[in-house]
């Protein structure tokens, strides 16, 4: 066999290597390979295009969260604040003093003293009517401060004047209310 024989007989591989060890121009890369490829690249690609855009969107439900949480805590904050006017309201409506302020303008007087009825239904006490008391009128500004320290407003005077010893038992009376 002459040389030009033994060239026709080399395979593919080794005619590649032979022409790439002489300096010649390389072999043509195969169509098939090229193709085999595109649908890894896409594959990969749309891998990456997804989790972006996956990444995108949590991203935005977490900050629509944070938008509503900042709302939620400015709307506590504001009904707490409100809530703590209005148990300011309340509390002070229902101070002693308050109370007794209101009743005197409603036309209330204080009671007098009880009277109770027993098991048996005798009457322990005197039934009195309850008066009113005369309104206290604001003294003016000079007299209150040459007014002596030891003289006691006619409104504080003791609400209960009950006799110290026992009450005296009365006959049964029937109630004055009706419906009792």
């Amino acid at each position: 066999m002459t040389k030009a024989g033994k060239v026709a007989t080399l395979t593919r591989g080794q005619a590649a290597r032979l022409g790439r060890a002489l300096g010649g121009r390389p072999a043509r890369p195969r169509p098939g390979g090229q193709a085999a490829r595109m649908p890894f690249v896409v594959l990969v690609v749309a891998l990456l295009g997804g989790g972006l855009i996956s990444l995108l969107l949590l991203n935005s439900a977490l900050n629509e969260g944070s938008f509503q949480l900042t709302r939620l805590k400015k709307e506590t904050t504001a009904l707490t604040d409100e809530e703590q006017a209005l148990q300011r309201d309340v509390d002070a409506h229902s101070a002693p003093d308050a109370l007794q302020r209101r009743a005197q303008e409603l036309g209330l007087v204080p009671g007098g003293s009880p009277v109770f009825i027993g098991p048996d239904g005798k009457v322990a006490g005197t039934a009195v009517p309850a008066e009113a008391s005369p309104s206290p009128t604001p003294p003016a500004a000079p007299a209150a401060s040459q007014a002596p320290a030891s003289q006691a407003p006619a409104s504080q005077a003791p609400a209960s004047q009950a006799p110290a010893g026992p009450p005296p038992a009365q006959p049964s009376q029937p109630s004055q209310t009706p419906g009792r």
